[in-house]
C-alpha cells in the first residue's frame, strides 16, 4: 500500500473560535515519510510543528500542538478530515496561531481536501494494529480498545440538557463514510459557560456561526443537522486527536464521555501498545551512518518519530540475541543493563540531530540517575524507547529515558551525556 498525499495545493481563512485571530492556511503536497506538519509562516523564522501526541501542549476545550514556544490552537477538525481521506504527508502552512473554526463542522475541511485530490507517493503508511484489547481511563473518559480490521468508533455521551440527554452511535471511519455520516456535525456549547471560559481567554471567535449555542432548554440559533449531531462531532473530535498517532489504525475503539485530554491519552497508549509497521522515519543504514555500535551491541533498529526534544525508537527482541545464550539459559531475560543501554542509544540519535557534522562525533553518556526496573523484557517483545531532552548546555545533555512493551513501563531512567570528536 502506497503512502498518500494531495494533489494539489488549496486555501481556506476564517477566524479562529478561541484566539479570535484571523488565518490563512494553505495545504500543500507533502514529502514522502514527512507525516502531517504544520507551520506558523508568520513567525521569522518560521516555525515547524509535527502534528504527533509528542508536541500536544494543551487539551483544554481543543488541541494545541507547539513546539520552541510557538503553538497552533483547535488542530483536531482539520487532522479529523486528514485522518479520514487516509493522507499520510501534508505540509500544512498558517499565517496565525489557531486553524480556523469555518462552520464549526468538519465539512468544509474534508470538501476542501476531495477538491485537492489524491496523489500517491513511495513509502509505506504508518499502521497501527491492535492485537490484544485493553482499556483506558482519564478522568470521566473511559475507552475499551479492541482488535478490527479497519478503524470503528463507537462513542457515547451523556449531558443534562434536553437536546442531548444519553445518545450513542457506531461508525466506520472511512472515507465517503465520514463524509455522510460525522463530517457535518458542528461543535457545541452552552451559554452558561461562555463568561468562565472567556475569563480564560477562550472562545474569543465563537458566535452562532462558528458552533451550535444551547441555552438551558434549546439551540439559541438555527436548527441540527441530525438528531444525535453533538455526538457525531465528538466522534470527528477523536478522529482528529487520533490524528496525531501519525498513522493508520487498526481497531475498534468504544468511547464513554470522551474528552480531548482523553483522547490523547488513548493515542499515547495506542504508540504504545498497538503493532506499529512501516512509515520508517530512520531505518537501520541511517541510523549506522550515526551511532558508531555494531553487532551485537547495536540496540535500536528503527526510529519511529524524532523532533526538537523527543525521540521514539525500537528494539525487537529476539531469541537470537546474543547475551540470550548465557544470561538465564533456559529462562532467557533481556539484561536490564542493556535496555539502559537501547534507551541511551536513541538518546544518542536525539543528541546527535542537534550536531553539525555528527560523522565527526560521538555521544558518551556520563552519569545515569533514579534507574528503575519495572518487567522483565523477553524475546519477542518490542522494545519501544521515548527519551525526551530535559536540558542542553552546549555539548552536555541531560534526558529522561522511558522503554515500553506492550504500553507497559518496563525501564525509567535519567540520563547525562556528552558529545564529544570521534
Amino acid at each position: 500500500m502506497p503512502r498518500r498525499t494531495i494533489e494539489s495545493p488549496v486555501t481556506f481563512s476564517g477566524i479562529g473560535l478561541h484566539t479570535g485571530v484571523v488565518s490563512t492556511v494553505r495545504l500543500t503536497p507533502g514529502d514522502s515519510l514527512t507525516g502531517i506538519r504544520f507551520r506558523r509562516t508568520d513567525l521569522v523564522p518560521a516555525v515547524t510543528i509535527p502534528a504527533t501526541v509528542e508536541h500536544v501542549t494543551t487539551t483544554e476545550r481543543r488541541t494545541v500542538i507547539g513546539s520552541g514556544g510557538a503553538e497552533i490552537h483547535t488542530v483536531e477538525h482539520l487532522l479529523s478530515a486528514v485522518f479520514a481521506h487516509d493522507l499520510d504527508d501534508l505540509l500544512i502552512e498558517i499565517d496565525g496561531p489557531e486553524v480556523p473554526i469555518l462552520d464549526g463542522s468538519f465539512a468544509p475541511l474534508w470538501d476542501l481536501l476531495h477538491e485537492a485530490g489524491v496523489r500517491e507517493s513511495a513509502g509505506e503508511p504508518r499502521t497501527f494494529t491492535v492485537e490484544e484489547a485493553f482499556d483506558v481511563s482519564v478522568g470521566e473518559a473511559v475507552y475499551a480498545v479492541t482488535p478490527n480490521p479497519t478503524l470503528r468508533l463507537t462513542a457515547t455521551i451523556e449531558w443534562d440538557h434536553p437536546l442531548i440527554g444519553c445518545q450513542k452511535g457506531s461508525f466506520d471511519i472511512l472515507g465517503d463514510s465520514f463524509r455522510t455520516d460525522v463530517a457535518d456535525a458542528r461543535t457545541f456549547g452552552f451559554t452558561r459557560e461562555l463568561d468562565s471560559l472567556r475569563a480564560k481567554g477562550l472562545l474569543k471567535g465563537a458566535s452562532v456561526d462558528t458552533a451550535l449555542v444551547l441555552d438551558e432548554t434549546s439551540l439559541v440559533h438555527g436548527s441540527l443537522r441530525f438528531y444525535d449531531e453533538f455526538l457525531r462531532h465528538k466522534v470527528g473530535d477523536i478522529l482528529g486527536d487520533l490524528g496525531l498517532l501519525g498513522g493508520r489504525i487498526k481497531a475498534h475503539i468504544i468511547a464513554t464521555r470522551p474528552s480531548h485530554h482523553g483522547n490523547v491519552v488513548l493515542a499515547r497508549q495506542l504508540a504504545r501498545r498497538a503493532r506499529s509497521t512501516g512509515g520508517t522515519t530512520m531505518d537501520i543504514t541511517q541510523i549506522t551512518a550515526v551511532l558508531p555500535h555494531r553487532f551485537p551491541f547495536l540496540l535500536v533498529d528503527r526510529i519511529l518519530s524524532v523532533g526538537k526534544d523527543h525521540i521514539v525508537g525500537i528494539k525487537n527482541v529476539t531469541i537470537n540475541e546474543p547475551f540470550f545464550q548465557g544470561h538465564f539459559p533456559g529462562h532467557p531475560i533481556m539484561p536490564g543493563v542493556l535496555i539502559v543501554e537501547s534507551m541511551a542509544q536513541v538518546g544518542g540519535m536525539l543528541v546527535m540531530e542537534m550536531v553539525d557534522d555528527p560523522s565527526s562525533k560521538v555521544v558518551y553518556f556520563m552519569a545515569l540517575d533514579d534507574v528503575k526496573f519495572r518487567r522483565p523484557v523477553v524475546p519477542g517483545d518490542q522494545l519501544r524507547c521515548e527519551v525526551t531532552l530535559l536540558q542542553n548546555r552546549g555539548k552536555t545533555c541531560k534526558m529522561r529515558g522511558e522503554a515500553f512493551v506492550e504500553g507497559q513501563l518496563v525501564c525509567e531512567a535519567v540520563m547525562m551525556a556528552r558529545v564529544v570528536d570521534r
